[in-house]
């Protein structure tokens, strides 16, 4: 054997040889070079930095953990978060890469906990195909069409029926009115599958239901434990997003007058028109007419930053501006740290909806810089009915309503965003 190898060996050319030596050198001088890691620090044994971390810190900020951090190391650092080793992005460059190579580069690597409470079949923790799926279901229902001719009349029926119900001249947390009781959620929605269901299987015919529950037994092959995960994740991300953005709408806008009386203006022309046509109810038509409102929207979005930061994984080695991120690595995107960027948001930390009408106040206002609900393959698919759920709500409030708040408060992220007291409000009639 040795001497049939002496023999190949003999006749190969010497370039070939050389080529195979030249290549293994290459190969292993690969294997053995560091990977060139951002700056950073991992903190104490097996916790890191994770309690400094999750410090509570006003939501309008970053906090003094993201501060100090950048001051130290840089927009671009690594940590230890969670028991993981983790890089943390406040460049809007690597945070649009992250999101933009979702399933190629980088997949959603939540904590379990969060499959534990949501369900292991919740969007927010599913990848690959599974994912892709569920997302489509949603994206159905949440069709434009659907928005326009069955969920903004309902939206605005449950709007009246809260805002019925609030007391005048009394205190109450708006932020809990902003919420509605999840305790029974699930119950609820199997109980209702479970009539659907048994209605089916006696060969009785159904009507056809226009919430998503009746959309996802009908248009899909899903388990039972699969739509209810599915629903839940929905409720779940729907509602916190909504409810503690219009509570921060009603927290900004009370400490703005001038904001206040322009996006009441706006509202009396548009109930004023509506009443000249002989109308009640909001159309399509009317909701794209509240252009100052959705300016509203989005700096309530962009100062309070109701969804903060992502948890992704890298599932590859990628490198990013001389940076490697090494496979298996954990990386937090951290969205907030883009808004509240004063080289691409002017004067960051004011509520200033009309940066949203003009290039002047603001750097950069395109979605490259502005990502409140992700991007990419995972942009929230209810990110347009969260949107028209604001509007709705804002343009009933301020025709009926004026109000101030009822005692000191302020959001603080935890690292979630809350209000400390609920943010307590007194409500007054408008006189007309």
């Amino acid at each position: 054997m040795i001497s049939i190898l002496r023999e190949l060996l003999f006749f190969l050319p010497p370039a070939l040889l050389a080529l195979l030596f030249y290549s293994n050198i290459i190969r292993w001088s690969g294997r053995s070079k560091k990977p060139n890691l951002p700056p950073g620090a991992i903190g104490w044994p097996f916790i890191g930095e994770t309690f400094a971390y999750l410090k509570s810190y006003p939501a309008t900020s970053i906090g003094q953990f993201m501060d100090l951090h950048i001051s130290r190391y840089g927009k671009i650092y690594r940590s230890n978060l969670f028991g993981e080793r983790t890089i943390v992005s406040a460049d809007a460059g690597l945070n649009r890469f992250v999101l933009q190579n979702e399933g190629r580069l980088f997949e959603c690597s939540y904590p379990k906990s969060i499959g534990g409470i949501l369900g292991k079949w919740s969007m927010l923790v599913l990848v690959g195909e599974m994912h892709r799926e569920m997302r489509t279901i949603s994206l159905n229902f949440m069709s434009n069409v659907r928005l326009r001719t069955l969920l903004l009349p309902e939206v605005e029926r449950h709007t009246l029926l809260v805002l019925a119900s609030w007391p005048e001249n009394s205190p109450f947390s708006a932020q809990e009115e902003a919420k509605k009781s999840r305790s029974t959620i699930l119950a609820v929605i199997e109980r209702k599958m479970e009539e659907r269901n048994k209605k089916t299987s006696n060969g009785r015919e159904i009507i056809e239901e226009d919430d998503l529950l009746g959309w996802a037994l009908k248009q899909s092959n899903l388990s039972k434990e699969q739509i209810l995960d599915l629903l839940l994740s929905l409720l779940f991300a729907g509602h916190e997003t909504s409810s503690i953005a219009l509570a921060l709408a009603i927290f900004f806008l009370e400490a703005c007058p001038k904001a206040m009386q322009e996006l009441r203006e706006e509202h009396y022309e548009i109930a004023a028109k509506k009443k000249q046509r002989g109308e009640c109810r909001l159309s399509w038509e009317d909701y794209k007419q509240m252009e100052f409102t959705q300016c509203v929207i989005n700096e309530t979005l962009r100062l309070g930053n109701v969804v903060r930061f992502l948890h992704r994984k890298a599932i590859r080695d990628v490198r990013y501006k001389g940076y490697d991120i090494p496979c298996g690595w954990k990386i937090l995107p951290v969205l907030a740290a883009v808004h509240l960027d004063s080289s691409l948001f002017q004067d960051p930390h004011q509520f200033n909806p009309w940066r949203w009408k003009s290039c002047s106040c603001c750097v950069a206002t395109s979605n490259n810089n502005f990502m409140p609900y992700g991007g990419g393959p995972r942009l929230c698919a209810g990110s347009e009915l969260a949107k028209l759920e604001i509007a709705i709500f804002l343009h009933h409030l301020v025709l009926k309503f004026r109000w101030e708040l009822a005692e000191p408060d302020q959001a603080f992220a935890f690292p979630f965003l809350d209000f400390k007291k609920g943010l307590p409000i007194k409500v007054f009639k408008n006189i007309t």
